[in-house]
């Protein structure tokens, strides 16, 4: 038999091997702002919880990282694919774009055309898929701080950095192993930023919020 010297028959065969490994729990597609701290993160919690990667993929933005740019990517993202990815058109449940408000200009309208989306898309099983933004004021590291700290007011996200490594000696964005070091106080940090949630949400900027919380419950919780 002659050698496969055909990249896309090798990407079709991939992509096959991939679903046929599909678990039976929803499809979830997640599109961060960050190229490295954000999906870091989230494939930790997708290892750890062995949920397969047929069933929940994460991506970095390929648009940029301005929040309208992530939920721009993740609605193209859904509805084109990527192949060479292993990636198929339209074959998730839901869409989560996870991003900071620091000073984005973008960043309400992001949240409108986040909200503008969700239940409007249809997947290839012909179902409304869910589109949600999962944002963070000022930022993602808010939500590890919480782990630590009960934020009540407003603060910057050069403060949330300074007062993490109190308690995370030498983390730097892109370091990995955030959710190791982080885990055994989730419970903690799903309290308080439900606490937050309460008072706040992603529209009242300065105050502090963040939604990661729901996207980490439902990772953690996925096979339950």
């Amino acid at each position: 038999m002659g050698r496969d010297n055909q990249p896309k028959d090798r990407q079709l065969r991939r992509k096959a091997a991939k679903e046929a490994r599909r678990a039976s729990y929803a499809r979830i597609l997640i599109v961060t702002e960050g190229s490295k701290t954000e999906p870091l993160y989230l494939e930790e919690i997708r290892a750890a919880h062995q949920l397969h990667s047929a069933n929940v993929e994460v991506q970095p933005s390929q648009l940029g990282t301005a929040p309208i740019q992530v939920v721009r990517y993740a609605r193209q993202l859904f509805e084109e694919g990527e192949l060479h990815k292993g990636i198929r058109p339209k074959s998730f449940d839901r869409i989560y774009a996870v991003f900071d408000r620091d000073d984005h200009d973008s960043y309400s309208n992001a949240l409108g055309l986040a909200q503008s989306l969700d239940g409007k898309l249809r997947n290839d099983d012909k179902q409304p898929v869910s589109f949600k933004a999962i944002a963070s004021i000022p930022s993602f590291e808010l939500w590890l701080l919480l782990h630590y700290e009960d934020i009540q007011a407003s603060i910057h996200r050069d403060e949330v950095m300074t007062r993490l490594k109190q308690h995370i000696p030498g983390y730097e964005k892109g370091a990995g192993g955030a959710f190791a070091t982080t885990r055994d106080r989730l419970e903690i940090a799903t309290r308080r930023a439900q606490a937050l949630a309460a008072k706040f949400n992603a529209y009242t900027d300065p105050e502090p919020f963040t939604a990661l919380h729901e996207l980490v419950t439902l990772l953690t919780t996925l096979r339950a």
